[in-house]
């Protein structure tokens, strides 16, 4: 009698056991650890058709669709089984014949096994092509069944997020599956998706710590916690988060692609492409790593890996999967490449004017002034100050709302592209735009003075003392700028023999450099002047 009693307490101890790594294998699923799950299904699924569904739902998130059918085909009679069959038809775009099946399942439904409803709804939640009002129907019947676990309130939440305008239900039914208290980690990571969605980051971000507190285990609030501090721009919040995501995970391919490309928006260029360099060392095989490699190594200005990378990523890439970035990075490199190989630097400058007017035509987005201003940059940061000037020139003449800063670069490339008629069109624009930038005054100011290099025509006069004048929002005048205004001015007013103006700036300019030998100049020949004989004879000084 105890022996059989022994026996009776082993074989239900071994199917709590295999029943909890079922579950298990569910949790990795939803918290989307594929590969985790895969290893502790495997063992269960030969006697198991729960686990045997659970493990070909695995391969088939991992994109392992022949593997999943072979998996589902070995319980052909089982329901669960069946839903994952439809699945895969779903994945090859078979839907008639994957409704077909899920409707089977719900037609032979008995009164109390909710769980086939369950089972057809999420085949058709979890891939594309199935009837969401379908899915949400089955649904509300596994719950008015069984009364609802927290699963299927989950589950017909997402169903809900398949409509338009479905959130607000989804909300509801997530909430619900809250109340159920058993399996709140994942319900409250939804939830914070949901709020991040409509803009209520502080209800996001609090959801999201209910999600951590409810499981120390689930990845997913990092990942969606990564994601928002991305958008927003705060690269080493998503950073942070996305490493904890990938301590939780399984550190899929695409998660460390994540994490690599991340290193890359916080500007940890090297270490993203170490970790790039990583996976291809490995086998790994995806086109855009090289994109990745690329930008990388041209941030580090290893130009030549940048452009060795750039070339293998065209070679592989598919052309409809270009994006404007990769035309945009062409041509920073190549304008970047032409600075450092003299001989080739037409070659050069070509193909970076082919790739940024090619980038111009593949973008059909109405306003194109983001894109400006990143070939803008580029060609600034390679210090072709002209081409730079003319696409921020693009910039306003596309958006003239555009940022005080744009004007300036607009005006700041002409200048030093010796376009004074331009220059002095883009500072004026940015005084007209915005009457508080000292900057403007200065830089009319300076045009002035560039067209008239050798102060004769009094040109730049008034705009420097306007500038000089200029007192709003404690703006500073810097020496560096004040000691060639008064340059400028001391030179004019010496050219036309008006002594006590040019003695007003030469002073000026001694109290900034007391050495500075255009100022001593000028004014050892006025001391030269009172100490001779009125004479004739032309002057010699001219600015330092």
């Amino acid at each position: 009698m105890n022996k059989l009693i022994a026996i009776a307490v082993a074989t239900a101890f071994a199917f709590n056991v295999n029943a909890q790594s079922v579950q298990d294998g569910a949790k990795m699923i939803s918290y989307g650890r594929f590969e985790s799950a895969k290893k502790a299904l495997e063992p269960l699924a030969a006697k198991d058709p729960l686990a045997n569904y659970n493990l070909g739902i695995s391969e088939l998130e991992l994109e392992n669709a022949a593997a999943a059918r072979t998996i589902f085909a070995k319980y052909p009679d089982d329901f669960y089984n069946q839903a994952g069959m439809a699945r895969v038809l779903f994945d090859e775009g078979k839907k008639d014949e994957a409704s077909k099946i899920l409707m089977a399942i719900v037609d032979k439904a008995k009164k109390k096994e909710w769980e086939k409803y369950k089972a057809a709804a999420d085949a058709i939640t979890y891939t594309k092509g199935g009837n969401a009002n379908d899915a949400i129907a089955w649904y509300k019947k596994a719950i008015e069944i069984s009364g609802g676990d927290a699963s299927t309130f989950i589950g017909l939440g997402d169903a809900y997020l398949k409509l338009s305008g479905g959130g607000g239900e989804a909300m509801n039914n997530y909430d619900k599956a809250v109340e159920k208290g058993t399996n709140n980690s994942l319900a409250y990571s939804k939830i914070g998706d949901l709020w991040y969605q409509a803009h209520n980051y502080d209800a996001a971000l609090k959801s999201y710590g209910q999600a951590k507190d409810a499981d120390p285990s689930n990845p997913l609030p990092y990942k969606s916690l990564a994601d928002a501090y991305q958008r927003a721009g705060k690269y080493d919040m998503a950073l942070t988060n996305i490493e904890k995501f990938l301590e939780l995970s399984d550190k899929s391919i695409d998660d460390q692609i994540t994490y690599a490309n991340l290193l890359f928006l916080s500007k940890k260029y090297p270490e993203a492409q170490a970790k790039i360099q990583e996976l291809i060392g490995k086998g790994v095989q995806k086109t855009y790593m090289y994109r990745l490699i690329a930008y990388s190594a041209y941030e580090t200005k290893d130009y030549q890996k940048a452009l060795d990378n750039m070339r293998t990523f065209y070679s592989k890439q598919d052309p409809a999967k270009i994006i404007p970035d990769d035309y945009i990075y062409s041509g920073k490199i190549m304008s970047a490449m032409a600075g450092v190989d003299s001989v080739h630097a037409k070659m050069y400058n070509d193909s970076a004017d082919f790739y940024f007017n090619k980038v111009v035509t593949a973008d059909t987005s109405k306003d194109k002034s983001e894109m400006y201003r990143k070939i803008a940059e580029g060609f600034k940061d390679a210090k072709e100050y002209g081409k730079a000037g003319i696409w921020y020139g693009k910039i306003i003449a596309s958006n003239p709302e555009a940022p005080a800063l744009d004007y300036f670069y607009w005006g700041y490339g002409a200048y030093y592209a010796k376009d004074y008629t331009t220059a002095a069109k883009a500072f004026n624009g940015l005084k007209t735009k915005y009457p508080d930038e000292g900057s403007a005054y200065l830089w009319i100011a300076n045009v002035a003075a560039a067209v008239d290099d050798e102060a004769k025509t009094g040109g730049a006069i008034q705009p420097y003392k306007d500038w000089i004048a200029f007192n709003k929002n404690n703006y500073e005048h810097k020496q560096a700028d004040l000691m060639k205004a008064y340059q400028y001015m001391a030179f004019y007013y010496y050219n036309t023999n008006n002594e006590k103006d040019a003695m007003e700036y030469v002073n000026k300019i001694l109290e900034i450099e007391p050495s500075n030998t255009f100022a001593n100049q000028v004014k050892d020949y006025y001391t030269k002047q009172k100490n001779a004989k009125p004479a004739g004879g032309g002057k010699s000084a001219g600015r330092k």
